[in-house]
């Protein structure tokens, strides 16, 4: 397994009327994170703000080339991102107890924060696919390249992990600074992961390294 410390090449925030970050996504122009009764969308280049949809979000944030998937308590709201209206909804696997959320290969990915599980679900019933597990906390899911990744925070330590789809091994991890948690994760399709930092109300990039 190869392990290194996370390269954190910028940090974005407080933004007003955000105490906290949740879920993180990326639409391919805009970073989009929930705070818990809002969905707020910066610039990843100038870290402005640019726009904040009326939206609950309680946890994992997800993006699928036209619709926003917001996790809120126990269900999956399926968003239009250009009004803010829910289209649809879902159950979500874990009944309150989800985490991250990620879309890639036509599915949701959906961490189970405690019960340490990756579920992979139909993103137009909720019905569970497969499952793969993990041996930490899910704080956040993300999929790139063909890789999955998902964030780890457990007291003090906070980590980002790729694993193998098949059997739930870590193959690689970059460890956050001490004290510094990672609540929600998305990668930019490139060279950043955008890190939510749960109550500090932060955002931070961290560079990914180049698979060999």
């Amino acid at each position: 397994m190869k392990k290194a410390p996370a390269d954190i090449i910028r940090d974005y925030g407080p933004f007003e009327g955000a105490d906290r970050i949740n879920g993180v996504t990326f639409d391919g122009d805009h970073v989009w994170f929930s705070s818990g009764e809002k969905l707020h969308a910066i610039d990843p280049d100038s870290g402005a703000e640019v726009r904040v949809l009326d939206v609950v979000g309680h946890a994992g944030t997800a993006f699928d080339g036209r619709h926003i998937f917001q996790i809120a308590g126990t269900i999956i709201q399926k968003i239009d991102p250009a009004t803010g209206a829910v289209l649809a909804t879902i159950p979500a696997p874990g009944n309150g107890g989800d985490s991250g959320l990620a879309y890639a290969e036509g599915t949701l990915w959906v961490g189970q924060h405690r019960e340490r599980r990756i579920h992979q679900i139909d993103p137009a019933t909720g019905a569970i696919l497969r499952s793969i597990e993990t041996n930490r906390f899910v704080t956040g899911v993300t999929f790139v390249d063909g890789a999955l990744w998902h964030a780890t925070w457990e007291g003090e330590e906070s980590e980002l992990r790729r694993l193998d789809t098949a059997t739930g091994a870590v193959l690689e991890t970059l460890e956050m600074p001490p004290g510094i948690g990672v609540s929600g994760l998305e990668s930019d399709g490139g060279d950043r992961f955008f890190c939510g930092g749960g109550s500090s109300g932060r955002l931070r990039a961290v560079r990914r390294p180049r698979p060999d």
